[in-house]
């Protein structure tokens, strides 16, 4: 394969970023991969420690369009993943924009309650940023390509194969994450920012129902209890916000496409407490005339998540619950699933299994525009895309494809009632 001039530049350089250099590099779809974060110390070790000669560093400042805009016509860059927290979701969006790059992102710009009626309706929902330009990056011919990560990503790739390869009819897409992971030596230790995960489970979550349009629950809503494959086993989950619930029905059939994430009672308890004493909140205080920010404040008292692998120990597991009618006429309930084990995530590219099983998604979409198998303009969902390829990649062995095999799991469907 030839890389036919794909120099990617890969903003930020934490737990996500640099999985996705570990593994691009086993790759040769590129001819050049610069890695570039605000403090230009740990890009240059990334570098170093890979020691692949396509690789460089650089230093930005992910706030400014300018400053990515001037990085990508430096280096001639081609294809852009945003690998840093949303707060920089359209400085470099907007630096794409005007420097002509691919845009990719795993997670999309901000969502703003609704200012009276926050558990009822969408206010400004995740992604209206984005796509509030979608029409200019069609005009000009570029492309954006929102929400590629794991989730969301490889659950909206699910969603369009379960559409076209499964399901004549789907009722509902239910986006499940679950995970056994545990984390030695801490009673509390994330394994995903928890910057980001605040804005998702304290945002009031959002729900799509084809009749009703968006609205909104308050946090923690309609626990479930799921049952996830490979041994992670029952996980009670409950609604947050998130991205997929915005983009699947832009391009899917669906009925109802609603988000439920395996928390757990003692995460959800402290995250009410971080809550109540408003240290969730991002707006600056003062203390001892410094500005902080209590969020910042509490992301700096935890580890980081990149550095827990060799601590972790379990399984994490991505999906999509697929319900309505077959192919053949019949009930259907599936469970289109992706497992890491974090033990095989670290023994092969040294990466923990959350940040692996994310960063794995963005690379494989990268090899699909360099390769011309996926193409398009505007700003555009991974459902805007064709499923097989994607996942062929993903699972088949290596030299071929990433070797991360996905399956499906059918769910108990009652039997129907007895007439007469």
């Amino acid at each position: 394969m030839e890389p036919q001039g794909v120099r990617i530049l890969i903003v930020g350089t934490g737990g996500v970023g640099s999985a996705a250099a570990r593994i691009a590099v086993r790759r040769d779809f590129f001819e050049k991969l610069v890695l570039a974060d605000y403090d230009p110390v740990r890009p240059q070790a990334l570098v170093t420690d890979i020691g692949d000669e396509r690789l460089a560093a650089a230093q930005v400042d992910a706030s400014s369009a300018d400053a990515v805009a001037a990085l990508i016509r430096e280096h001639q860059i081609t294809h852009v993943l945003n690998a840093v927290d949303p707060r920089f979701v359209m400085p470099i969006f907007d630096g794409c924009f005007a420097g002509g790059a691919v845009y990719l992102d795993m997670a999309m710009s901000l969502s703003h309650p609704h200012p009276e009626k926050p558990y009822e309706l969408p206010g400004v929902k995740l992604g209206d940023e984005q796509f509030a330009q979608a029409s200019m990056w069609a005009d000009a011919g570029r492309l954006a390509l929102v929400g590629i990560g794991v989730e969301p990503g490889l659950s909206d790739v699910f969603a369009r194969y379960a559409e076209d390869e499964l399901f004549s009819e789907i009722d509902e897409l239910g986006v499940r994450d679950g995970a056994n992971l545990t984390v030695d030596g801490y009673d509390f230790a994330p394994s995903f920012s928890i910057w980001t995960t605040i804005e998702e489970c304290l945002n009031p979550p959002i729900i799509f129902e084809k009749e009703r349009g968006w609205f909104t629950t308050p946090p923690f809503s309609e626990p479930e209890v799921f049952d996830f494959p490979e041994g992670i086993g029952p996980v009670e989950c409950v609604n947050v916000e998130h991205e997929e619930v915005l983009l699947m029905p832009r391009w899917t059939k669906a009925k109802r496409v609603t988000f439920k994430y395996g928390l757990g009672d003692e995460f959800i308890n402290v995250l009410k407490v971080l809550h109540t004493l408003g240290l969730d909140k991002t707006e600056p205080l003062t203390v001892k005339g410094v500005q902080v920010s209590p969020r910042d404040v509490v992301a700096a008292a935890l580890p980081d998540p990149a550095t827990l692998g060799d601590r972790m120990h379990g399984k994490t597991c991505a999906g999509v619950w697929v319900r309505g009618t077959g192919k053949d006429g019949r009930p259907r309930s599936s469970y289109l699933y992706h497992v890491v084990d974090n033990e095989q995530s670290m023994a092969e590219y040294g990466s923990q299994a959350v940040v692996w099983q994310t960063a794995i998604n963005p690379v494989i979409a990268l090899e699909l525009l360099a390769t011309g198998v996926w193409g398009g303009f505007g700003v555009l969902g991974p459902e805007a895309f064709d499923a097989r390829p994607f996942l062929d990649l993903l699972a088949a062995d290596a030299p071929r494809g990433y070797g991360s095999p996905w399956g499906i799991e059918e769910k108990y469907l009652p039997a129907p009632a007895r007439v007469g």
